[in-house]
């Protein structure tokens, strides 16, 4: 009979799991796992207030290009060089500062207007575009992919064949 044995196994185990020593070290390992859990947590915490402030970083210096002198309509996609006349005005234009015979005011940088009127700093430009284009790859893969109502973790691990 079966349950003769069980009983006999829980009367022998129950001691052993609320015997002082047993539940202390339950403890210190529930502790533990909720500390390394919370750890785990506010280190998350701490990425997205750093990614918090360069969104707000970028959203600011972007308002404040936006407000730069232009005497050309902006298009997305093109590439501004801004200067300084010595007024202390800062002006857009679509000439670099290797295209002029002279340049005339200060160069301060140089942007790509995006899109979404955001606007990239020249030495980003290309990892922007990269960006980009990976994005729209996966953009355009998912509308072609069914709704699945599952967690698809496909292609995130590497078979080892």
């Amino acid at each position: 009979d079966h349950s003769w044995l069980s009983t006999v196994q829980t009367a022998a185990v129950l001691p052993v799991l609320t015997s002082p020593d047993f539940l202390s070290q339950a403890n210190d390992f529930v502790r533990a796992n909720a500390c390394s859990k919370l750890t785990v947590i506010a280190e998350q915490i701490r990425h997205l207030q750093e990614q918090a402030r360069k969104v707000l970083d970028e959203a600011n210096r972007d308002a404040d290009l936006n407000h730069v002198a232009c005497n050309l309509v902006k298009k997305p996609g093109n590439v501004y060089y801004m200067y300084r006349r010595e007024s202390g005005q800062r002006y857009f234009s679509i000439l670099s500062p290797q295209e002029w015979r002279t340049t005339p005011h200060e160069f301060l940088g140089a942007y790509k207007l995006q899109h979404d009127m955001s606007w990239t700093p020249f030495e980003d430009i290309e990892r922007r575009d990269a960006e980009i284009t990976v994005l729209e790859k996966l953009l355009n893969q998912q509308a072609a992919l069914p709704l699945c109502m599952e967690p698809n973790f496909q292609g995130l691990t590497k078979s080892h064949k």
